[in-house]
């Protein structure tokens, strides 16, 4: 098998492939990367532990502080107790929540795990709440919610602020081309 043959497979398998994890399997949050293909990892419980990354996602693909994967342990390892087995991606974290197996600690503290016995919602019941999230001002049609706020955008203070200060240079324009005007026409009356 070719490098680009075998680099399409490993990446399709990690996109598309949606597997839930199996009993001695467990879901952990890489929490940094320590060289070597070496990766500081946290489980649901908090416990901190490296895990190695195997040869086949070597060069194809990459992970990142903050992300989740599953790892299969390594019972006679000291420092590296496990071996990633599957890198998760959004739509494969969101259908292990549907499923019930992500672990509650991982979960933001307003979400909680919900099986695939989740209340029914209406349409009725869903734009009732849309309704609620925008909300009407008085000046202008809809005013910026919670999630339009720019508060929380990346501000890089490696570069100097810039502040940019505007004024109304069409009518200064025009004040000067009235002076200029007055002075020609003094100018043309002391010459006739």
């Amino acid at each position: 098998m070719s490098k680009t043959t075998k680099r399409k497979h490993v990446t399709r398998e990690v996109l598309e492939e949606f597997i839930l994890p199996t009993d001695n399997q467990q879901i952990v949050k890489v929490v940094a990367g320590r060289g070597n293909n070496l990766h500081e990892m946290a489980n649901a419980a908090g416990e901190k532990f490296l895990a190695s990354m195997p040869s086949k996602f070597r060069k194809n693909v990459w992970i990142k502080r903050g992300d989740f994967v599953i790892v299969d342990p390594i019972s006679e390892g000291s420092k590296v107790k496990a071996e990633i087995s599957i890198i998760l991606y959004p739509e494969q974290i969101k259908y292990i929540k549907e499923e019930g197996k992500w672990p509650e600690s991982f979960l933001p503290r307003k979400e909680s795990v919900t099986p695939k016995e989740t209340k029914e919602t209406s349409v009725g019941d869903l734009l009732d709440e849309m309704e609620q999230n925008l909300k009407v001002d008085s000046n202008s049609e809809y005013s910026e919610t919670d999630s339009d706020n720019d508060d929380d955008l990346f501000v890089n203070t490696n570069r100097p602020v810039i502040t940019c200060y505007y004024t109304d240079e069409s009518s200064e324009e025009e004040d000067e081309d009235e002076e200029e005007d007055g002075i020609k026409e003094k100018s043309e009356n002391h010459v006739k």
